[in-house]
């Protein structure tokens, strides 16, 4: 009996020490502050003097500068391949066309930048539209016009007849850090005026999702979920500020799979700049070939430094070689701000118009260089270019599938999918379904070729007084030539 009263006041005693010790533990290890939101999101305050973490203010402010945007693509009648072929007509009889497919109608996102009615989104959100829709989030719904879009940016601009609308303030995305909360506001799956959070996973990526030659790229990497219809929404930071344009999705399913990637303002703000300016964005080169450098390519080149952007060549009459660049150079500064990827060049690059004096340094034989670089336009001046090959001569331009290059037998060459009524396509004759090779005897390869020999028209007598020689296919595969006069 003694003994058994002797083991219960043992237990007894163990037992009130260790609770003594797990308290005394718990009290000495609890951290001094309680700002756990980043681990705890039903924690966040709704206090935005507090110091914490609060979405609800960039939320509240940033879905209604937010729009839903609804894209219709009329569907195209096809004949098997046979459009407009004379032969069959005249030996079977005109035929009957074929009957019409219901349109499409693409879903995205877009943001206001000011209270008239201009909105940002993706260029692919509306590229090949016939029809552009924007619905606000009190429910108002209007017809867009499209302003002009930039492919390689990836960016739109439209404008819709409404005035007082909701916009947000454009923040400074060279202001993010790695791991600063975001929101990404939109409309995924069609689920109007949706927000999620994440955080920063990296900046100045590049992905290679655009396919102009000209493209720049350097996304801002998030974790927040954007989905397919949150293209051209906003990301946001948590003071309700714009700091880039949800584009792109990385994904092996088409759904979000854990990151995001957006446009930064800093790029956003000069292309819709210039498209409200000029129609056309104003893209500044320096001339020159570039590559990123890593451990392997240093080596290679016998370099001792594994940041920069390495010079591989220098195009002759650039602005480069115009400001003593040569190839061999390691770039490691432009603008006052350190580069070190490509993507990063491009992005203080691409903030510039032809004619804008920027600061490179770099690295030549191990020594330090600074030039003052002017930067020129594609056509290697420092002139403001009006609007592109599109807009001028009327008409929607698109890359040749690889079954029209198979049915017509070229490399390259360029669709004109859609001719405007009253333009200068338009009044040539040239038909919808044109298959264009050459412009002035010279291979049109993409928009940007064309771009450049039209650009070589106007500089060969100072202004566009001169014809631009069409050779090419007709739908039905005759050869066919057009003369358009890019003065009338």
């Amino acid at each position: 009996m003694k003994h058994l009263n002797f083991s219960l006041t043992a237990v007894v005693v163990a037992l009130f020490s260790a609770g003594v010790s797990v308290f005394c533990y718990t009290q000495l290890s609890q951290p001094k502050t309680i700002l756990v939101e980043s681990q705890s999101p039903v924690q966040f305050t709704s206090d935005r003097n507090s110091g914490a973490t609060d979405f609800t203010y960039a939320a509240e402010v940033s879905v209604n500068a937010v729009v839903h945007i609804m894209s219709k693509f009329e569907a195209k009648q096809s004949n098997m391949g046979m459009e407009q072929d004379p032969f069959f007509e005249y030996f079977f009889g005109q035929r009957n066309p074929a009957p019409k497919r219901p349109a499409q109608i693409g879903s995205g996102s877009g943001v206001i930048l000011s209270s008239d009615g201009y909105i940002v989104t993706n260029n692919h959100v509306v590229d090949g539209s016939d029809n552009i829709s924007v619905i606000l989030n009190d429910k108002r719904t209007f017809d867009a016009q499209l302003i002009g879009t930039d492919p390689t940016t990836d960016l739109a601009l439209l404008k819709i007849d409404a005035k007082d609308l909701p916009t947000l303030p454009i923040g400074n995305s060279d202001n993010l850090k790695i791991g600063e909360w975001v929101l990404a506001v939109g409309n995924p799956f069609n689920l109007t005026s949706t927000v999620t959070a994440g955080i920063v996973s990296a900046k100045a990526r590049s992905i290679n999702i655009l396919n102009s030659d000209m493209r720049i790229e350097s996304f801002i990497q998030t974790d927040a979920a954007v989905n397919p219809g949150n293209s051209g929404g906003a990301l946001v930071n948590t003071n309700g500020e714009l700091v880039g344009i949800n584009t792109a999705i990385a994904s092996q399913t088409g759904s979000y799979s854990g990151y995001s990637f957006a446009i930064p303002v800093s790029i956003m703000s000069k292309v819709v700049a210039d498209l409200k300016q000029y129609g056309v964005v104003q893209r500044a080169l320096l001339g020159i070939s570039i590559s990123d450098i890593n451990a392997e390519f240093a080596k290679e080149k016998n370099l001792d430094v594994l940041e920069g952007v390495y010079v591989a060549a220098v195009n002759p009459n650039s602005a480069a070689a115009d400001a003593g660049i040569i190839e061999g150079d390691v770039i490691i500064e432009a603008n006052g701000q350190k580069v070190k990827s490509v993507s990063e060049l491009q992005e203080q690059i691409g903030r510039h118009r032809p004619g804008d004096k920027v600061g490179i340094t770099l690295l030549r034989n191990g020594k330090q260089k600074e030039f003052d670089v002017t930067l020129k336009n594609k056509m290697g001046s420092t002139s403001m270019l009006k609007s592109g090959a599109a807009e001028l001569l009327g008409g929607k331009l698109v890359p040749l599938s690889d079954r029209q290059k198979m049915m017509y037998r070229v490399n390259d060459g360029l669709c004109i999918e859609k001719v405007k009524k009253g333009g200068k396509l338009s009044k040539a004759g040239v038909p919808n379904g044109y298959i264009l090779v050459k412009a002035n005897s010279k291979f049109v390869k993409d928009v940007d070729a064309l771009d450049a020999i039209i650009g070589e028209a106007k500089q060969t007598t100072g202004e566009l007084n001169e014809h631009l020689f069409l050779s090419g296919y007709n739908p039905d595969g005759k050869i066919v030539y057009y003369a358009i006069d890019l003065k009338e």
